[in-house]
Protein backbone atom coordinates (compact mmCIF):
# COMPACT_ATOMS: atom_id res chain seq x y z
CA UNK A 1 0.00 0.00 0.00
CA UNK A 2 1.15 3.54 -0.75
CA UNK A 3 -0.20 6.85 0.46
CA UNK A 4 1.05 10.32 1.27
CA UNK A 5 0.02 10.44 4.93
CA UNK A 6 -0.52 7.31 7.01
CA UNK A 7 -2.80 8.02 9.99
CA UNK A 8 -2.78 5.67 12.96
CA UNK A 9 -6.05 5.92 14.86
CA UNK A 10 -9.64 6.50 13.68
CA UNK A 11 -10.81 8.59 16.59
CA UNK A 12 -11.94 12.18 16.03
CA UNK A 13 -8.42 13.58 15.61
CA UNK A 14 -7.36 11.00 13.02
CA UNK A 15 -10.63 11.27 11.12
CA UNK A 16 -10.61 15.08 11.19
CA UNK A 17 -7.03 15.21 9.94
CA UNK A 18 -7.89 12.74 7.19
CA UNK A 19 -10.94 14.71 6.09
CA UNK A 20 -9.12 18.06 5.99
CA UNK A 21 -6.22 16.58 4.02
CA UNK A 22 -8.62 14.84 1.61
CA UNK A 23 -10.37 18.16 0.96
CA UNK A 24 -7.11 19.64 -0.37
CA UNK A 25 -6.20 16.57 -2.43
CA UNK A 26 -3.69 14.88 -0.11
CA UNK A 27 -4.03 11.10 0.00
CA UNK A 28 -4.42 9.44 3.40
CA UNK A 29 -4.91 5.94 4.74
CA UNK A 30 -6.23 5.44 8.28
CA UNK A 31 -5.72 2.27 10.31
CA UNK A 32 -7.51 1.55 13.59
CA UNK A 33 -7.13 -1.25 16.13
CA UNK A 34 -10.77 -1.26 17.22
CA UNK A 35 -14.04 -1.71 15.33
CA UNK A 36 -16.17 1.28 14.28
CA UNK A 37 -18.79 0.24 16.83
CA UNK A 38 -16.22 0.26 19.64
CA UNK A 39 -14.93 3.69 18.65
CA UNK A 40 -18.47 5.11 18.62
CA UNK A 41 -19.24 3.46 21.97
CA UNK A 42 -16.68 5.53 23.86
CA UNK A 43 -18.38 8.24 25.94
CA UNK A 44 -16.33 11.42 25.83
CA UNK A 45 -16.55 15.20 26.11
CA UNK A 46 -19.05 17.42 24.39
CA UNK A 47 -17.82 21.04 24.64
CA UNK A 48 -16.37 22.39 21.39
CA UNK A 49 -14.30 25.57 21.28
CA UNK A 50 -15.02 28.14 18.59
CA UNK A 51 -11.83 27.09 16.74
CA UNK A 52 -12.88 23.42 16.76
CA UNK A 53 -16.30 24.36 15.40
CA UNK A 54 -14.63 26.32 12.58
CA UNK A 55 -12.38 23.35 11.72
CA UNK A 56 -15.35 20.99 11.51
CA UNK A 57 -17.09 23.43 9.20
CA UNK A 58 -13.96 23.72 7.05
CA UNK A 59 -13.82 19.93 6.86
CA UNK A 60 -17.38 19.89 5.52
CA UNK A 61 -18.82 17.84 8.41
CA UNK A 62 -20.77 20.49 10.32
CA UNK A 63 -24.28 20.14 8.91
CA UNK A 64 -25.65 18.02 11.76
CA UNK A 65 -23.61 19.87 14.37
CA UNK A 66 -25.01 23.21 13.24
CA UNK A 67 -28.58 21.91 13.27
CA UNK A 68 -28.48 19.84 16.48
CA UNK A 69 -25.65 21.36 18.53
CA UNK A 70 -26.39 23.85 21.30
CA UNK A 71 -24.55 27.16 21.24
CA UNK A 72 -23.65 28.36 24.73
CA UNK A 73 -22.89 31.99 25.45
CA UNK A 74 -22.06 31.51 29.13
CA UNK A 75 -21.26 29.16 32.00
CA UNK A 76 -21.93 29.30 35.73
CA UNK A 77 -19.72 28.77 38.77
CA UNK A 78 -21.03 28.02 42.25
CA UNK A 79 -19.06 28.73 45.43
CA UNK A 80 -20.56 28.70 48.92
CA UNK A 81 -23.98 28.22 47.32
CA UNK A 82 -23.66 31.47 45.35
CA UNK A 83 -24.16 31.30 41.58
CA UNK A 84 -21.69 33.34 39.52
CA UNK A 85 -22.40 33.68 35.78
CA UNK A 86 -19.57 34.04 33.26
CA UNK A 87 -20.87 35.75 30.11
CA UNK A 88 -18.57 34.13 27.55
CA UNK A 89 -19.78 36.00 24.46
CA UNK A 90 -19.90 39.41 26.13
CA UNK A 91 -16.38 38.98 27.49
CA UNK A 92 -14.78 37.65 24.29
CA UNK A 93 -16.27 39.80 21.56
CA UNK A 94 -19.02 37.39 20.57
CA UNK A 95 -17.29 34.00 20.82
CA UNK A 96 -19.13 31.00 22.23
CA UNK A 97 -18.84 27.24 22.69
CA UNK A 98 -20.90 24.47 21.11
CA UNK A 99 -22.35 21.53 23.05
CA UNK A 100 -22.14 18.58 20.67
CA UNK A 101 -20.94 15.19 21.85
CA UNK A 102 -17.61 13.75 20.75
CA UNK A 103 -19.43 10.58 19.75
CA UNK A 104 -21.52 12.60 17.30
CA UNK A 105 -18.44 14.38 15.95
CA UNK A 106 -16.83 10.99 15.34
CA UNK A 107 -19.99 9.65 13.69
CA UNK A 108 -20.12 12.63 11.31
CA UNK A 109 -16.45 12.23 10.41
CA UNK A 110 -16.83 8.50 9.81
CA UNK A 111 -19.76 9.13 7.48
CA UNK A 112 -17.88 11.83 5.58
CA UNK A 113 -14.87 9.57 5.07
CA UNK A 114 -17.10 6.75 3.87
CA UNK A 115 -18.91 9.10 1.49
CA UNK A 116 -15.69 10.35 -0.11
CA UNK A 117 -14.28 6.83 -0.48
CA UNK A 118 -11.05 7.47 1.43
CA UNK A 119 -9.73 4.20 2.92
CA UNK A 120 -9.98 3.25 6.61
CA UNK A 121 -8.91 -0.19 7.81
CA UNK A 122 -10.39 -1.29 11.14
CA UNK A 123 -9.43 -4.24 13.34
CA UNK A 124 -5.68 -4.09 12.68
CA UNK A 125 -3.09 -5.66 14.98
CA UNK A 126 0.66 -5.56 15.55
CA UNK A 127 1.09 -2.00 14.31
CA UNK A 128 4.74 -0.90 14.01
CA UNK A 129 6.36 2.31 12.78
CA UNK A 130 9.62 2.01 10.84
CA UNK A 131 12.33 4.45 9.75
CA UNK A 132 10.51 7.55 11.01
CA UNK A 133 13.75 9.55 10.75
CA UNK A 134 14.33 8.58 7.11
CA UNK A 135 12.91 9.89 3.84
CA UNK A 136 11.01 6.62 3.37
CA UNK A 137 9.07 5.85 6.55
CA UNK A 138 6.58 3.01 6.57
CA UNK A 139 4.02 1.33 8.80
CA UNK A 140 3.39 -2.38 9.15
CA UNK A 141 0.38 -4.15 10.63
CA UNK A 142 -1.56 -7.38 10.55
CA UNK A 143 -5.13 -7.77 9.37
CA UNK A 144 -6.82 -11.17 9.79
CA UNK A 145 -3.42 -12.84 9.96
CA UNK A 146 -2.07 -11.13 6.84
CA UNK A 147 0.98 -8.87 7.15
CA UNK A 148 0.59 -5.49 5.46
CA UNK A 149 2.85 -2.52 4.77
CA UNK A 150 2.05 1.15 4.15
CA UNK A 151 4.70 3.22 2.38
CA UNK A 152 4.18 6.92 2.99
CA UNK A 153 5.73 10.37 3.22
CA UNK A 154 4.53 11.13 6.75
CA UNK A 155 2.93 9.35 9.71
CA UNK A 156 0.35 10.96 12.01
CA UNK A 157 0.09 9.24 15.39
CA UNK A 158 -3.51 9.79 16.45
CA UNK A 159 -3.78 6.58 18.46
CA UNK A 160 -4.17 7.88 21.99
CA UNK A 161 -2.18 7.63 25.19
CA UNK A 162 -1.75 3.85 25.01
CA UNK A 163 -1.05 3.70 21.26
CA UNK A 164 2.11 2.66 19.48
CA UNK A 165 3.04 6.08 18.08
CA UNK A 166 4.58 7.73 21.13
CA UNK A 167 6.09 4.41 22.21
CA UNK A 168 7.91 4.23 18.87
CA UNK A 169 10.03 7.27 19.74
CA UNK A 170 13.31 6.43 21.55
CA UNK A 171 13.07 7.18 25.26
CA UNK A 172 16.20 9.33 25.24
CA UNK A 173 14.63 11.64 22.64
CA UNK A 174 11.51 12.68 24.53
CA UNK A 175 10.74 14.20 27.89
CA UNK A 176 7.53 13.49 29.79
CA UNK A 177 5.74 15.85 32.19
CA UNK A 178 3.02 14.40 34.39
CA UNK A 179 0.84 15.19 37.39
CA UNK A 180 -1.64 12.67 38.81
CA UNK A 181 -4.63 14.09 40.64
CA UNK A 182 -5.65 12.21 43.83
CA UNK A 183 -9.35 11.85 42.96
CA UNK A 184 -11.63 10.88 40.10
CA UNK A 185 -14.86 11.96 38.44
CA UNK A 186 -17.91 9.72 38.64
CA UNK A 187 -19.96 10.45 35.54
CA UNK A 188 -23.59 9.62 34.76
CA UNK A 189 -25.36 10.01 31.42
CA UNK A 190 -29.17 10.08 31.39
CA UNK A 191 -32.02 10.98 29.07
CA UNK A 192 -33.24 13.76 31.32
CA UNK A 193 -33.49 17.50 30.61
CA UNK A 194 -30.50 19.52 31.88
CA UNK A 195 -30.97 21.12 35.29
CA UNK A 196 -29.79 24.49 33.92
CA UNK A 197 -29.59 26.12 30.47
CA UNK A 198 -25.85 26.78 30.94
CA UNK A 199 -23.20 24.40 32.25
CA UNK A 200 -22.50 24.58 35.98
CA UNK A 201 -19.13 24.13 37.71
CA UNK A 202 -19.75 23.86 41.46
CA UNK A 203 -17.34 23.79 44.38
CA UNK A 204 -18.76 22.05 47.48
CA UNK A 205 -17.32 20.78 50.74
CA UNK A 206 -18.53 17.28 49.82
CA UNK A 207 -16.78 17.49 46.43
CA UNK A 208 -16.88 19.14 43.03
CA UNK A 209 -19.91 18.91 40.71
CA UNK A 210 -20.25 19.48 36.97
CA UNK A 211 -23.72 19.76 35.45
CA UNK A 212 -23.25 19.31 31.71
CA UNK A 213 -25.45 18.25 28.82
CA UNK A 214 -25.47 16.63 25.39
CA UNK A 215 -28.82 17.98 24.18
CA UNK A 216 -32.04 19.48 25.49
CA UNK A 217 -33.11 15.99 26.54
CA UNK A 218 -29.80 14.31 27.50
CA UNK A 219 -27.72 15.31 30.53
CA UNK A 220 -24.24 14.47 31.76
CA UNK A 221 -23.37 14.93 35.44
CA UNK A 222 -20.11 14.43 37.32
CA UNK A 223 -19.25 14.04 41.00
CA UNK A 224 -15.78 14.22 42.51
CA UNK A 225 -15.05 10.91 44.28
CA UNK A 226 -12.00 9.24 45.87
CA UNK A 227 -9.98 7.01 43.56
CA UNK A 228 -10.87 4.09 45.82
CA UNK A 229 -14.54 4.28 44.83
CA UNK A 230 -16.08 1.60 42.61
CA UNK A 231 -18.80 2.27 40.03
CA UNK A 232 -20.81 -0.71 41.28
CA UNK A 233 -21.13 1.00 44.65
CA UNK A 234 -23.09 3.85 43.08
CA UNK A 235 -26.69 3.05 42.30
CA UNK A 236 -28.65 5.62 40.33
CA UNK A 237 -30.51 6.52 43.50
CA UNK A 238 -27.29 7.14 45.41
CA UNK A 239 -25.84 9.26 42.59
CA UNK A 240 -28.90 11.51 42.27
CA UNK A 241 -29.11 11.90 46.04
CA UNK A 242 -25.49 12.97 46.33
CA UNK A 243 -25.82 15.34 43.39
CA UNK A 244 -28.79 17.06 45.05
CA UNK A 245 -26.83 17.46 48.30
CA UNK A 246 -24.05 19.29 46.46
CA UNK A 247 -26.31 21.71 44.57
CA UNK A 248 -28.12 24.80 45.90
CA UNK A 249 -31.73 24.09 46.90
CA UNK A 250 -33.24 25.95 43.93
CA UNK A 251 -31.31 23.70 41.51
CA UNK A 252 -31.78 20.49 43.50
CA UNK A 253 -35.54 21.02 43.41
CA UNK A 254 -35.47 21.41 39.59
CA UNK A 255 -33.29 18.34 38.99
CA UNK A 256 -35.01 15.67 36.90
CA UNK A 257 -33.69 12.19 37.65
CA UNK A 258 -33.90 9.03 35.60
CA UNK A 259 -32.31 5.75 34.61
CA UNK A 260 -28.60 6.04 33.80
CA UNK A 261 -27.48 5.18 30.28
CA UNK A 262 -23.83 4.99 31.34
CA UNK A 263 -21.85 5.34 34.54
CA UNK A 264 -18.07 5.39 34.92
CA UNK A 265 -15.23 6.74 37.03
CA UNK A 266 -12.42 8.60 35.27
CA UNK A 267 -9.10 9.31 37.01
CA UNK A 268 -7.66 12.76 36.39
CA UNK A 269 -4.16 13.33 35.08
CA UNK A 270 -2.11 16.05 33.42
CA UNK A 271 0.48 14.81 30.91
CA UNK A 272 2.61 16.28 28.12
CA UNK A 273 5.42 14.81 26.04
CA UNK A 274 8.03 16.92 24.25
CA UNK A 275 8.73 17.08 21.38
CA UNK A 276 5.60 16.06 19.48
CA UNK A 277 7.55 15.18 16.36
CA UNK A 278 10.21 12.60 15.56
CA UNK A 279 11.40 12.79 11.97
CA UNK A 280 8.37 12.12 9.76
CA UNK A 281 6.23 11.01 12.72
CA UNK A 282 3.88 13.59 14.24
CA UNK A 283 2.02 12.98 17.51
CA UNK A 284 -1.56 14.29 17.65
CA UNK A 285 -4.02 14.56 20.55
CA UNK A 286 -3.91 12.09 23.44
CA UNK A 287 -0.81 10.45 21.99
CA UNK A 288 1.06 13.55 23.18
CA UNK A 289 -0.98 15.11 25.97
CA UNK A 290 -3.75 14.48 28.49
CA UNK A 291 -5.67 17.11 30.46
CA UNK A 292 -8.18 16.86 33.32
CA UNK A 293 -11.67 17.36 31.90
CA UNK A 294 -12.26 20.39 34.14
CA UNK A 295 -11.39 22.89 31.41
CA UNK A 296 -13.06 20.97 28.53
CA UNK A 297 -9.77 20.97 26.59
CA UNK A 298 -9.09 17.32 25.65
CA UNK A 299 -10.81 17.10 22.26
CA UNK A 300 -10.15 20.77 21.59
CA UNK A 301 -6.37 20.44 22.03
CA UNK A 302 -6.45 17.46 19.67
CA UNK A 303 -8.28 19.63 17.12
CA UNK A 304 -5.64 22.32 17.65
CA UNK A 305 -2.90 19.81 16.80
CA UNK A 306 -4.84 18.78 13.70
CA UNK A 307 -5.15 22.41 12.65
CA UNK A 308 -1.38 22.94 12.72
CA UNK A 309 -0.46 19.61 11.11
CA UNK A 310 -3.05 19.93 8.34
CA UNK A 311 -1.94 23.43 7.44
CA UNK A 312 1.77 22.53 7.55
CA UNK A 313 1.29 19.47 5.31
CA UNK A 314 -0.86 21.50 2.92
CA UNK A 315 1.91 24.09 2.62
CA UNK A 316 4.43 21.29 2.04
CA UNK A 317 2.50 19.55 -0.74
CA UNK A 318 1.10 22.63 -2.47
CA UNK A 319 4.01 25.05 -2.15
CA UNK A 320 7.05 22.94 -1.26
CA UNK A 321 7.43 24.53 2.18
CA UNK A 322 9.90 22.03 3.71
CA UNK A 323 10.87 24.61 6.31
CA UNK A 324 7.50 24.45 8.04
CA UNK A 325 7.69 20.74 8.90
CA UNK A 326 10.00 21.37 11.84
CA UNK A 327 7.67 24.00 13.33
CA UNK A 328 4.85 21.59 14.20
CA UNK A 329 5.99 20.63 17.68
CA UNK A 330 6.63 24.23 18.75
CA UNK A 331 3.31 25.50 17.42
CA UNK A 332 1.32 22.63 18.90
CA UNK A 333 3.04 22.72 22.29
CA UNK A 334 2.59 26.47 22.67
CA UNK A 335 -1.15 25.95 22.68
CA UNK A 336 -1.04 22.62 24.53
CA UNK A 337 0.73 24.14 27.53
CA UNK A 338 -1.78 26.98 27.68
CA UNK A 339 -4.58 24.43 27.65
CA UNK A 340 -2.81 22.41 30.34
CA UNK A 341 -2.40 25.55 32.45
CA UNK A 342 -6.10 26.43 32.18
CA UNK A 343 -7.16 22.88 33.05
CA UNK A 344 -4.72 22.84 35.99
CA UNK A 345 -6.06 26.23 37.16
CA UNK A 346 -9.71 25.14 36.91
CA UNK A 347 -9.01 21.87 38.71
CA UNK A 348 -7.27 23.63 41.60
CA UNK A 349 -9.96 26.30 41.75
CA UNK A 350 -12.87 23.89 42.01
CA UNK A 351 -11.61 20.88 43.95
CA UNK A 352 -10.62 20.18 47.53
CA UNK A 353 -8.61 17.04 48.10
CA UNK A 354 -6.44 15.22 50.59
CA UNK A 355 -2.94 16.64 50.69
CA UNK A 356 -4.01 20.18 49.86
CA UNK A 357 -2.19 22.45 52.29
CA UNK A 358 -3.64 25.41 54.17
CA UNK A 359 -1.53 27.63 51.91
CA UNK A 360 -3.07 26.01 48.80
CA UNK A 361 -6.55 26.63 50.20
CA UNK A 362 -5.75 30.29 50.76
CA UNK A 363 -4.48 30.52 47.18
CA UNK A 364 -7.69 28.88 46.00
CA UNK A 365 -9.74 31.45 47.90
CA UNK A 366 -7.65 34.34 46.52
CA UNK A 367 -8.01 33.02 42.97
CA UNK A 368 -11.75 32.68 43.41
CA UNK A 369 -12.10 36.24 44.69
CA UNK A 370 -10.01 37.70 41.90
CA UNK A 371 -10.98 35.63 38.85
CA UNK A 372 -14.69 35.50 39.65
CA UNK A 373 -14.90 38.95 41.22
CA UNK A 374 -13.30 41.20 38.62
CA UNK A 375 -13.89 41.97 34.96
CA UNK A 376 -10.29 41.15 34.13
CA UNK A 377 -10.47 37.79 35.91
CA UNK A 378 -13.77 36.82 34.29
CA UNK A 379 -12.39 37.81 30.88
CA UNK A 380 -9.35 35.57 31.38
CA UNK A 381 -11.59 32.61 32.20
CA UNK A 382 -13.88 33.34 29.26
CA UNK A 383 -11.04 33.73 26.73
CA UNK A 384 -9.52 30.42 27.75
CA UNK A 385 -12.85 28.61 27.89
CA UNK A 386 -13.97 29.55 24.37
CA UNK A 387 -10.46 28.78 23.09
CA UNK A 388 -7.36 30.83 22.47
CA UNK A 389 -6.66 31.75 18.82
CA UNK A 390 -4.47 29.56 16.62
CA UNK A 391 -1.14 30.92 15.44
CA UNK A 392 -0.91 31.59 11.72
CA UNK A 393 1.34 29.41 9.56
CA UNK A 394 3.47 30.17 6.56
CA UNK A 395 3.42 33.95 6.76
Amino acid sequence: MKTQVAIIGAGPSGLLLGQLLHKVGIRTLIIERQTPEYVLGRIRAGILESGTVSLLREAGVAQRMDSEGLVHHGVEFIFDGKRIPVALSELTGGKSVMVYGQTEVTRDLMQARSDCGAPTIYGVQQVDIHDAKSDRPFVTFEKEGEKCRIECDFIAGCDGFHGVSRQSIPRDVIREYESIWPFGWLGLLADTPPVNPELIYAHHERGFVLCSQRSLTRSRYYLQVPLSEQVDSWSDERFWGELKRRLPDELAMKLVTGHSLEKSIAPLRSYVVEPMQYGKLFLVGDAAHIVPPTGAKGLNLAASDVNYLWRILTQYYQYGRNDLLATYSRLALNRVWKGERFSWFMTHLLHDFQGKSDFDRKMQEADRQYYLGSQAGLTTIAENYVGLPYEKIGE
